[in-house]
């Protein structure tokens, strides 16, 4: 490693230990420096205009946000009896002039329908006024909102989508501890700093890497491995290579990692590697070669290698099944990608990306039904942007490329589109409930009392999916309004 590398890798370090600070927040009572949180609203779909990404409001400083009707999405600051309001217009003919209003009230944001024609529906309910938790998806006529509390950063207050530059393809986001973590990637793209990308199956690790050997202007190609699908026996031979006659009928075989020489090698779910072949990858990132299965003398080689795993690296390795010093050496910088669940804010860019992939040109012709667009962001998605993209692409082609209705969608995605049933009040006994059912009604409706209807946050302290509590709510005829 040369010493402009050292200088950036030190830089990275203090940088990530900075970060990592800053990401620390005690919460004793003598806590004197909790980390300051700003609170941001985002435009995340719209039915008709599933092609728009979105766009991003920062709410620090404003005492209220009022929601209607433009020609065009427009932002207004204004002063009203001395509050400081952010009026906020979109190009939907189903949302009123002045539609709803959502007044910061002791620290809290509180939404008021303004007796709007279509009404105001939070996670999926109608709501004349409810306080709006974090993460809660707003729906105003074929329009959908979230609010998001999120570590302050110095992220620009306000963003259209078509204003956003990502530093690569595949890196473009609306949320701010996202968009921290890609800065990092552009930060280290150019430098021989070794980079472990963690997150859960489906979260876009190898599109980051992508984006990384973009960045990095080398001239080698990209390549991709997945280190769990080379049978073990074989591991070795894939990527570091073999000569003529290491074995029967064995030919020479460059392997993958000299076959990416001058360029980015990624070796996805690196914690399936064997341990055999974990130290013949040591010796490669230590010394800068490999070794042939079959040959005497080792290869120099010039690789970038990018680590990605969904696995826990420290656990493995207090298991015996992972090398320790493998990882100092492959988690110079660590990219954390969270799960689709968390980025929420992203979903109306994620696919307005993925019709614009497989729609083609009649991507312009493309439309969501209210019920359908509420059930792709009320969902857990937990095979996350993956199981998005099959999901959306599969349902264009069922709406034969015009408007994506609920039933286009797979069972397990519309199920987050079907509200609980409604009436019963909070303290009715449903009738004819064995012992477990009982019990498990009794907890539900203690949770329900103490979160005052959140079913997010029920979910939560339960342990379970949103999508569950909403199916017990039904069996039982418990609507969280009446909690409120």
């Amino acid at each position: 490693m040369c010493v402009a590398d050292l200088q950036i890798s030190s830089r990275l370090v203090l940088e990530c230990e900075a970060m990592d600070a800053n990401r620390t927040i005690t919460r004793t009572a003598g806590n004197r420096s909790q980390q300051k949180r700003s609170s941001y609203l985002f435009l995340t779909f719209q039915c008709d205009r599933p092609l728009e990404a979105g766009a991003r409001f920062r709410l620090d400083g404003f005492d209220a946000v009022e929601l209607g009707r433009a020609d065009a999405l427009r932002t207004e600051d204004v002063s009203e009896n001395g509050a400081r309001v952010l009026r906020i217009g979109v190009p939907d003919a189903r949302i009123s002039g002045v539609h709803a209003r959502i007044d910061k009230v002791l620290g809290a944001w509180m939404l008021e329908d303004k007796n709007s024609k279509n009404g105001t529906l939070v996670d999926g309910q109608r709501v004349s006024r409810a306080e709006v938790h974090d993460g809660a998806v707003l729906e105003l006529g074929h329009t959908f909102f979230l609010l998001r509390q999120a570590p302050a950063t110095s992220i620009a207050d306000h963003l259209h989508g078509k204003d956003l530059k990502p530093p690569a393809r595949g890196l473009a986001t609306f949320s701010p501890a996202l968009a921290a973590e890609f800065e990092r990637v552009a930060l280290v793209a150019q430098s021989r700093v070794s980079v472990l990308l963690q997150g859960e199956t489906g979260t876009g690790k190898e599109v980051v890497a992508r984006g990384i050997h973009e960045l990095s202007r080398r001239a080698g190609p990209f390549m991709a491995v997945n280190c769990g699908a080379i049978p073990q026996g074989l591991v070795e031979s894939e990527l570091f290579g073999h000569r003529r006659g290491a074995f029967t009928s064995a030919q020479d075989h460059s392997g993958l990692v000299r076959s990416s020489d001058h360029g980015t090698l990624l070796l996805d779910e690196i914690g399936d590697l064997p341990l055999a072949a974990q130290a013949a990858l040591l010796r490669l990132l230590q010394e800068e070669e490999v070794k042939p299965v079959g040959e005497s003398h080792p290869v120099k080689v010039d690789v970038r290698v990018i680590a990605a795993t969904h696995r826990d690296l420290e656990k493995l390795a207090a298991e015996e099944k992972f090398r320790s010093d493998l990882i100092a050496r492959v988690a110079g910088v660590v990219i954390r990608l969270p799960p689709l669940r968390e980025r929420r804010e992203d979903m109306g860019l994620l696919v307005s990306a993925i019709l614009r992939k497989h729609g083609g040109e009649a991507a312009a012709g493309i439309s969501f039904s209210p019920e359908a667009a509420r059930a792709l962001l009320l969902h857990q998605w937990p095979r996350n942007v993956r199981e998005l993209e099959k999901c959306v692409s599969g349902a264009v082609v069922l709406a034969r490329g015009i408007r994506v209705e609920l039933d286009h969608l797979p069972s397990e995605v519309t199920s987050s589109a079907e509200g609980p049933a409604p009436g019963r009040a909070e303290d009715a006994t449903p009738p004819a409930l064995d012992e477990h059912e009982r019990k498990l009604y009794e907890e539900l409706v203690t949770q329900l009392r103490a979160h005052h209807g959140n079913v997010t946050e029920t979910a939560r302290v339960m342990g379970k999916a949103r999508t569950q509590v909403q199916r017990w709510m039904r069996r039982f005829g418990l609507d969280p309004a009446s909690f409120r």
